[in-house]
């Protein structure tokens, strides 16, 4: 069966209709694409293949890796990555102990951050674990081995300080704290 339409020129011209193409099996199609034949100018949506759920998993497995994999780092025990329930606890003891030892000296809680970030600073420069890290089993080590120093160190804890950042991780949970000074969080 023939279809006329007209060219931009005016002239009309003979050509068969495209019929829609053949959806695979599975799928829907919206529009006139169910009678077989697609209007000029309308749209075509076609959604895409559902897939098997068993075969979705095994290509997800084989393409996700776990967090420290491309460094080299066990997937578990010790020298893996430390997981953020933990590096949060020690966080949080880290701070309950810079409010003791502020309001101690000072009768006042108004210089915990200044104790946190010496705690920090000088806890991590000389042996890469907090109080908090310790008592949860984890510390900060070079990503390329060696002491993280006091360099790397306090631009570790000055960027710790801004608290957003150490909440941005990459695929390794290391924050934007961790990848500045080259470093990464591992259990004990």
């Amino acid at each position: 069966m023939a279809k006329k339409s007209r060219n931009r020129g005016g002239a009309s011209s003979a050509r068969p209709a495209r019929p829609a193409p053949a959806a695979p099996a599975g799928t829907a199609q919206t529009g006139t694409a169910q009678t077989g034949t697609a209007q000029r100018g309308t749209a075509q949506l076609i959604a895409p293949a559902v897939r098997d759920a068993g075969q979705a998993t095994t290509n997800k497995t084989k393409t996700e890796a776990y967090p420290g994999q491309h460094l080299g780092l066990p997937e578990r025990g010790p020298g893996s990555v430390a997981s953020m329930p933990r590096r949060i606890l020690a966080l949080f003891i880290d701070w309950l102990l810079s409010m003791v030892i502020a309001y101690w000296l000072t009768k006042s809680q108004f210089w915990t951050i200044a104790v946190f970030a010496v705690e920090v600073y000088i806890l991590t420069a000389l042996g890469g674990s907090t109080v908090g890290k310790r008592l949860v089993g984890i510390r900060a080590v070079r990503i390329g081995g060696g002491p993280i120093g006091f360099g790397w160190a306090l631009v570790r804890t000055a960027i710790l300080l801004t608290v957003v950042p150490p909440l941005l991780t990459d695929r390794d949970l290391r924050g934007l704290h961790d990848r500045a000074s080259n470093t990464i969080v591992v259990r004990i």
